[in-house]
C-alpha cells in the first residue's frame, strides 16, 4: 500500500515519501543519497514505483526519469520542481546559466554584434571596464577572429565580456528578468554581476587578474571530460596523485583535471571499461590543487573588491547550492581550486525555483544538454542564446519569442 500523499509537498517531503516506498519494494531501509542501481529493483518493481508516484501526485514524470536522477534526493528535487511548475503553469519564470571556459571561439557572437545595437552597447561597456587591466580591447580580440582568444589570460575576460553583454541585452533591452542565476567556473563572475553581487568594474578586475595569474602557471596541466559517474572517475584516477575531479556536470558527465600525463593514463583505464573521454581545449588544470600557487597573489589582488550579498537567488557551483553570503575575495579565491559542483547547483535551482525556462548564456550551447537531462521529460524549456557560432539576431528573436519577450512575443 502506498504511503499517504501530502497535500502540498516540498523536496523534503518527497524524499521521505520516496525512501519509504522504495524501501518497501527493496525490503530494507533506503538512504536518500543511495544510487538507484543499489536499490536492487527489477522492472516490475520500478513500474510499480512509477505507478505509485502517479497515483499519489499525478503525472509529474515519465518512467525514464527514474533513472535520470542519481539518488532519492535528486529524484525528490525533480518531483518538487515538477509539482511547483504545475502551480506556476502559464507564468514565464526564467533562470540564467552562464557557461565557463572551454566554449570560447574566434569571432564568438559576431553575428549578434553586427545586427543588434543593444548587444554592441553592452559589449562596449564590458570592453571599457576590462581595458585598464588587460591593456587592450577585448572587443577587438573577440571580433577580429584572433586565435589568442584561447590563451587563458585573454579567454577569461573575453568570456566574461560576452556573458555580461548577452545577459544585459536580455535584461535591459528585451525585458527578460531572471528569477535566479548560476555560472559554471568563470561564468560565475558574470552571474554575480547579474545577481547584483559584483559591480561591472569589480568583476572586470577580478576576471582579468584571475586569467593572468593562471596563464603564468607552468604548463603540463589539462582537463578531460568523461562519460563516467563521479565514482567511476574517482576510481580510475585513484592511482594518480595529480589528477582530481574538476567538475560534476551531470550523473554521467564528470570532468577530471590535473597533470596531462596522468590524465592520459586515466583515459586508458576508462577506455578499457568502455567509458569515453575527451580532452577539453584548455591550457591548464583549472579547479585543481595545481592552481594552488596563484591563490595568495589572487586574494591580494581581489581583496579590495566590494563583494555584496546577491539580490537574486545565486546558485553557487563552489558549494552546489544557493549562496546567500556576500561574494567576497575569499569566495573567489576558494573557487580557483574547488571542483565545479554544477550538477548539484543546477538541481537545487530547478527544484527550488521551478523555472518555466532555463536560458544558457554563453557563446555556444554547452550546458543545455546537461540541464535538459536533469529537468527530465516535461521539465522547463531549455534555451541557448547562442546555439552555434553562426547565431544571429533572427536566432535571438526566436529565443525571445519563447520567453514572451522582445518584438516577436505578441505575434
Amino acid at each position: 500500500m502506498s504511503a499517504a500523499a501530502p497535500g502540498d509537498p516540498d523536496e523534503g517531503v518527497f524524499a521521505a515519501w520516496l525512501a519509504e516506498r522504495i524501501g518497501a519494494y527493496a525490503r530494507r531501509q533506503i538512504g536518500e543519497d543511495e544510487d538507484p542501481v543499489a536499490w536492487g529493483l527489477d522492472s516490475v518493481a520500478l513500474l510499480g514505483l512509477f505507478g505509485d508516484i502517479e497515483e499519489a501526485f499525478g503525472p509529474l514524470l515519465e518512467p525514464a526519469d527514474l533513472w535520470a536522477h542519481p539518488s532519492v534526493r535528486d529524484l525528490a528535487r525533480h518531483l518538487a520542481m515538477r509539482h511547483a511548475m504545475g502551480r506556476n503553469s502559464g507564468r514565464v519564470r526564467a533562470v540564467f546559466a552562464f557557461t565557463g571556459q572551454g566554449c570560447q571561439h574566434p569571432r564568438m557572437t559576431a553575428g549578434l554584434y553586427e545586427e543588434l545595437s543593444g548587444y554592441r552597447h553592452h559589449l562596449a561597456e564590458a570592453d571599457e571596464a576590462i581595458a585598464p587591466y588587460l591593456g587592450r580591447s577585448v572587443r577587438e580580440l573577440i571580433l577580429d577572429g584572433d586565435p589568442r582568444v584561447h590563451q587563458t589570460a585573454l579567454t577569461q575576460p573575453a568570456l566574461f565580456a560576452v556573458g555580461y553583454a548577452l545577459a544585459m541585452t536580455l535584461v535591459r533591452a528585451e525585458g527578460v528578468r531572471p528569477v535566479a542565476v548560476l555560472g559554471h567556473g568563470t561564468g560565475e563572475v558574470a552571474a554575480a554581476v547579474v545577481a547584483g553581487a559584483l559591480s561591472l568594474d569589480d568583476a572586470a578586475r577580478l576576471v582579468c587578474f584571475r586569467g593572468a595569474y593562471m596563464q603564468h602557471l607552468p604548463s603540463g596541466g589539462g582537463m578531460m571530460a568523461t562519460c563516467a559517474s563521479p565514482w567511476e572517475a574517482a576510481d580510475a584516477a585513484a592511482a594518480e596523485p595529480e589528477v582530481s575531479i574538476g567538475a560534476f556536470n551531470a550523473a554521467r558527465a564528470t570532468v577530471l583535471t590535473g597533470a596531462v600525463d596522468g590524465l592520459e593514463r586515466v583515459r586508458e583505464r576508462l577506455a578499457a571499461i568502455g567509458i569515453a573521454s575527451t580532452f577539453l581545449p584548455v591550457t591548464h588544470a583549472f579547479h585543481s590543487p595545481l592552481m594552488e600557487p596563484v591563490k595568495d597573489r589572487f586574494e591580494a589582488a581581489a581583496r579590495h573588491l566590494t563583494g555584496r550579498t546577491p539580490t537574486l537567488p545565486y546558485y553557487s557551483t563552489v558549494y552546489g547550492r544557493q549562496y546567500v553570503q556576500p561574494l567576497t575575495a575569499g569566495y573567489w579565491t576558494d573557487q580557483i581550486t574547488a571542483p565545479v559542483r554544477f550538477a548539484d547547483a543546477a538541481r537545487h535551482m530547478l527544484a527550488q525555483q521551478a523555472p518555466s525556462h532555463v536560458v544558457e548564456i554563453g557563446p555556444k550551447a554547452v550546458l543545455t544538454p546537461f540541464l535538459r537531462r536533469m529537468a527530465g521529460t516535461g521539465g522547463p524549456t531549455c534555451l541557448a542564446v547562442c546555439r552555434s557560432p553562426e547565431t544571429n539576431a533572427v536566432d535571438l528573436a526566436g529565443v525571445l519569442s519563447k520567453l514572451n519577450a522582445g518584438p516577436l512575443a505578441e505575434l
